[in-house]
């Protein structure tokens, strides 16, 4: 066994050790939300469950109910504000403090928070610390024994998920059938966000017309037992110059990592096609979507910001594909 002062001096220590296995829980807690594609800080996410369990708060509200201080709350408010997924109004209650909300961004990723992770996370802790018993330093070192053998992170990953494995992914071709199915799945996830817009109704409206006649791709991902869940295509915007637009997976599939499924399946179609550029337009509201993104090979591209990034008034971020 290797040495270990913290240990050895057990109660001279105690502080040191509590935080050295607070930085464990949130080195891995970092790893998962990353796999997760969630997009946030373990250090963020106390803040959103706060204001999702009790509604609009301001920071001194917030601060009571997380205990922790007021400037560690504005900056870590300022922070989920500035990614879209907090909003500042005046407080009814008090007209000096500003209220934090959830965002619809935030509401989107506290639904999929709860309903994927949440279960796994606890089911690792009730795991981790079942039968841990007798005083405070024997039940640290168990658990520091237990995550030395089994990390935190692999635990949660490996734990259960809700409704059981995650169902089989098909990927599937456009058919004029699926055309209405192309427009609800997109229409759903761009309103939960922000709003539709001309453009969008116009390429929703009208997909074989806009897209598939102009030399562009559509591909759908079903998932087993719930049917067609999510659509991207690649659309045509000037000679070799093609945008992949139009990615969207439908709320009741979130965790299934279906969206990943499907954007790789694009890029990999996109290799046989005669495409020069791929881009793809977006909004910082969107972090998982754009963590994602970053994860298969697009990256910030301020040129492509400027040629094409008026076309929605909600994009904010371009990216192109450098494979």
């Amino acid at each position: 066994m290797s040495a270990d002062i913290l240990h050895d001096l057990g109660p001279l220590f105690l502080g040191s050790r509590l935080k050295r296995l607070s930085d464990r829980f949130q080195g891995d807690a970092t790893k998962i939300l990353r796999e997760e594609g969630l997009g946030i800080q373990p250090a963020q996410f106390p803040l959103l469950a706060a204001v999702d369990r009790y509604g609009s708060m301001t920071v001194n509200e917030a601060a009571l109910a997380l205990g922790v201080s007021q400037p560690a709350v504005t900056r870590t408010a300022a922070s989920l504000v500035e990614a879209g997924l907090l909003t500042e109004t005046r407080s009814d209650r008090d007209l000096r403090q500003k209220a934090l909300s959830l965002s619809a961004a935030g509401r989107v990723l506290m639904a999929r928070a709860k309903a994927t992770l949440w279960p796994r996370v606890h089911a690792a802790v009730t795991d981790l610390c079942d039968g841990l018993t007798g005083p405070l330093l024997d039940q640290l070192a168990g658990l520091e024994h237990r995550l030395d053998d089994r990390a935190f992170a692999a635990r949660v990953q490996a734990g259960p998920r809700a409704g059981g494995e995650r169902p089989a992914l098909t990927i599937r071709d456009y058919v004029d059938d699926l055309a209405e199915a192309f427009y609800a799945i997109n229409a759903e996830w761009i309103a939960a966000m922000f709003a539709l817009e001309e453009n969008d109704r116009r390429i929703l409206s009208d997909p074989r017309g806009e897209i598939l006649d102009r030399g562009g791709l559509i591909l759908f991902v079903e998932a087993e037992g719930l049917g067609v869940v999510g659509t991207c295509a690649l659309m045509t915007t000037s000679p070799g110059c093609f945008e992949l637009t139009k990615m969207a997976v439908s709320e009741r599939a979130r965790g299934l990592k279906a969206g990943e499924h499907l954007l790789r399946a694009v890029l990999a179609r996109a290799g046989t096609m005669d495409i020069e550029t791929l881009y793809l337009l977006t909004n910082t509201a969107c972090a998982a979507a754009i963590h994602l993104y970053e994860k298969v090979g697009f990256r910030h591209d301020a040129e492509i910001m400027d040629r094409f990034g008026r076309r929605y008034a909600r994009c904010n971020v371009a990216m192109r594909y450098e494979p």
